[in-house]
């Protein structure tokens, strides 16, 4: 079945985070509490059809029509999740969000001490990425208006957390500092699977057009080079 993919296809994220913290005692404290939510910043995908080939990947003229998957400001929700200190006293508190894989995907933001902590709000843009597909049918070639063809999408998530960081004095990131201790919760789930509903898509050119697709980002910018899917009869018969 004709289909395209992209493993990293990059996802804008911006994280709304809520902090309160209690117990701040040497032993076990402190404890935390971490919610909030992140919005994703959406996907689409292009489709081009022509009618005049050059060479084997490109054409002379084509007509593009763009169609949006995922909506900017998709949500997903973090649950309340606790989160033991461990570090003793009364510690600073930071907050530096990363990848699956471990790698910073922003700064360390300075939070506030244990025993200020009635509650904090912490804002912040980053870039997940996910691995996407869309899987395209054709149901008629017709010369006007067609040609006709539904496409199905969906992304799996590579994850994200929170590394809460505790620590014993205030110096400057890269200073020294005591008794470090850092804590992991989930922002967004690895393997999160989000599935979209068929779409239809009218291609516009009539004839027998060669057919592109390709992602793109939520303000429909190409996400690398469209992948040529074939001619529409091709693609319908494969599918008969």
């Amino acid at each position: 079945m004709p289909h395209i993919n992209n493993t990293s296809l990059p996802i804008p994220v911006t994280i709304s985070a809520d902090f309160s913290a209690y117990d701040c005692s040497n032993n076990p404290g402190p404890r935390i509490t971490f919610s909030g939510g992140s919005f994703l910043g959406g996907y689409g995908v292009e489709m081009t059809f022509t009618n005049n080939m050059k060479g084997t990947h490109t054409y002379t003229d084509g007509h593009t029509v763009d169609v949006t998957v995922m909506p900017a400001d998709e949500q997903i929700v973090i649950p309340k999740q606790p989160v033991l200190g461990g570090a003793g006293g009364n510690p600073f508190i930071w907050v530096q969000f990363v990848g699956a894989n471990g790698a910073a995907l922003s700064d360390e933001i300075f939070v506030g001490r244990c025993v200020q902590g009635a509650g904090w709000h912490v804002t912040q843009s980053a870039v997940t990425t996910a691995s996407a597909y869309a899987t395209f049918t054709v149901t008629g070639c017709e010369n006007s208006p067609g040609p006709y063809i539904n496409f199905t999408s969906g992304v799996t998530m590579a994850g994200m957390s929170a590394r809460i960081i505790f620590r014993n004095n205030d110096n400057p990131v890269g200073g020294p500092h005591e008794a470090d201790v850092t804590r992991n919760v989930t922002v967004i789930p690895a393997g999160l699977n989000l599935t979209f509903p068929k779409q239809p898509v009218l291609g516009g050119v009539g004839g027998n057009p060669w057919i592109f697709a390709g992602f793109t980002d939520a303000d429909g910018t190409e996400l690398g080079e469209p992948t040529l899917l074939g001619r529409c009869e091709q693609l319908s018969k494969v599918l008969s």
